[in-house]
């Protein structure tokens, strides 16, 4: 374990990469927000089950230029790193078997919001995966009525996202490619 966690301090200068890997595989979900770093408290039921039918659902419409996967990290320099609940990378990335991406391997990033990453998920995730040239992003918000999709391509001029669609019933779009997916089908049972 490094001295940084033991003593409860961050390491001079701030958390990297390095330190990331010399952390013990615990389960916890770390993220680093230049050199800060982000634990997150574990995904609940419904957030899991949302992300396990959408990995599966993609994969199932994804071409062989893709891979579909769900919590894998991605490395964006050395004081920044995301885990984003599903991704599609390229399947050249994919075949390396990699424990991380590089921001160029992501086609797709995709964030499923809980109460605890609200902020993160809206505002800091999208500008940071837009600045890192990540060509889509997706939003997934749990509301009382059911799930809303909201999907953003990249204006790679400008390094930010612009919607796409807002999906309630059925995401319904070709990019990264043609995806007719019921909202119902990643949707949890209610208990």
């Amino acid at each position: 374990m490094t001295a940084a966690l033991q003593n409860d301090h961050p390491p001079e200068g701030g958390w990297t990469t390095d330190d990331l890997d010399a952390l013990p595989e615990d389960g916890r979900r770390r993220e680093l927000l230049d050199g800060v770093l982000i634990v997150s408290p574990s995904p609940t039921r419904v957030h899991q089950t949302i992300a396990g039918r959408l990995m599966v659902a993609l994969e199932e419409e994804c071409p062989d230029d893709y891979d579909v996967t769900q919590a894998v990290e991605v490395r964006i320099n050395r004081t920044r790193s995301f885990i984003p609940d599903v991704l599609v990378t390229t399947s050249t990335a994919a075949a390396r078997e990699p424990s991380r991406y590089e921001p160029h391997e992501v086609v797709l990033a995709v964030e499923i919001v809980s109460p605890s990453t609200r902020s993160i998920d809206r505002v800091l995730k999208p500008t940071l995966y837009a600045q890192a040239g990540i060509p889509f992003y997706w939003r997934i918000e749990v509301e009382d009525d059911g799930l809303v999709v909201h999907t953003y391509k990249i204006d790679a001029v400008n390094e930010v996202y612009l919607e796409t669609g807002r999906w309630t019933k059925f995401v319904d779009t070709g990019e990264p490619f043609p995806v007719n997916l019921s909202i119902a089908r990643i949707t949890p049972r209610r208990r």
